[in-house]
């Protein structure tokens, strides 16, 4: 629903945040989602990247719509990390669980997953305490956890990490994985029990829609049907000035104007079914994998 970038609130040339008018568009996103047949929105936006639980829960009030938010940090490049840098990792846990189980901050508002991320093609030493504390507060309370890959790299590290803390694979979601042009790395992935984020549909500047349509019927093809999670990445509201800096958010989407939660379903369903899937296969990743994906924490 929300990003922002650390820092976004310093920049006083940045244009203003309305928040009635931001609620307004995210209600009306809600609502094309629940005409569609959707009940649950997950939105894995981590602490230090803009995440605001009480706007989301007012959101998921005003506009009926089960809303998932997550605990969680970003990856050292783009996240905040004075604190966390200095905190031992059992504290990092502490407080992972403490969202979890008893809510975040004074709000009462429990998150439902973790979000971890690692950079491009190395795993810093700050983003494996973060992850190893993702793992231990995830073997805690049973939430998954949702990755982000910087470049669509180090899958296999956060897989490492997070079965060497005694957490199945089948725990975790190997985020923006459709950033790769590299089907041999999906199915690695799904063989070693992952969940495959195919999760980056609407972004065509980075990767056509078409090419990943291409990367979900070969898993599937390949027999990883029960691997597969699909999404969008998409954003309601950018605070601050969007990436890159001296465009609008209204300028950003004019480039990707299928960037918006609900082209899966009008748009790429309808690609998958025709390269092959069954609609029991489209049952199948977008009902039954989230479920399995989030069934042991309830």
């Amino acid at each position: 629903m929300l990003i922002a970038f650390p820092g976004w609130d310093l920049d006083a040339k940045a244009p203003r945040f309305d928040r009635g008018e931001v609620m307004a568009r995210a209600i009306d996103q809600m609502q094309a989602l629940a005409d569609l047949g959707v009940g649950t929105f997950v939105d894995p936006c981590p602490m230090d990247l803009g995440r605001d639980v009480e706007f989301l829960a007012e959101l998921s009030e005003r506009s009926g719509m089960r809303i998932v938010c997550t605990t969680g940090a970003y990856h050292e490049a783009e996240g905040i990390t004075h604190t966390f840098r200095y905190l031992p990792v059992e504290e990092i846990t502490d407080i992972y669980v403490k969202e979890i189980t008893e809510g975040v901050g004074d709000t009462g508002i429990k998150a439902g997953a973790i979000k971890i991320a690692t950079g491009a093609g190395h795993v810093s030493d700050y983003e494996r305490k973060l992850v190893t504390a993702a793992a231990r507060a995830a073997r805690a309370t049973g939430v998954p956890l949702i990755s982000h890959t910087q470049a669509a790299t180090c899958g296999h590290d956060q897989i490492d990490i997070v079965t060497g803390e005694g957490v199945a694979a089948e725990r975790l979601v190997v985020g923006h994985s459709d950033g790769a042009d590299d089907p041999a790395y999906h199915r690695s992935l799904a063989e070693r029990g992952a969940f495959v984020g195919f999760d980056r549909f609407g972004i065509s500047i980075i990767v056509p829609d078409e090419v990943r349509v291409r990367y979900v019927l070969a898993l599937a093809r390949a027999g990883h049907t029960r691997r597969i999670l699909l999404s969008h990445d998409s954003i309601v509201c950018w605070r601050g000035r969007p990436v890159p800096y001296g465009q609008t958010y209204d300028e950003v989407l004019a480039l990707v104007p299928d960037w918006r939660p609900t082209t899966i379903l009008t748009k790429i369903v309808p690609q998958l079914l025709g390269g092959g899937l069954t609609p029991a296969d489209v049952e199948t990743i977008l009902v039954d994998n989230p479920r399995r994906l989030f069934s042991p924490a309830a």
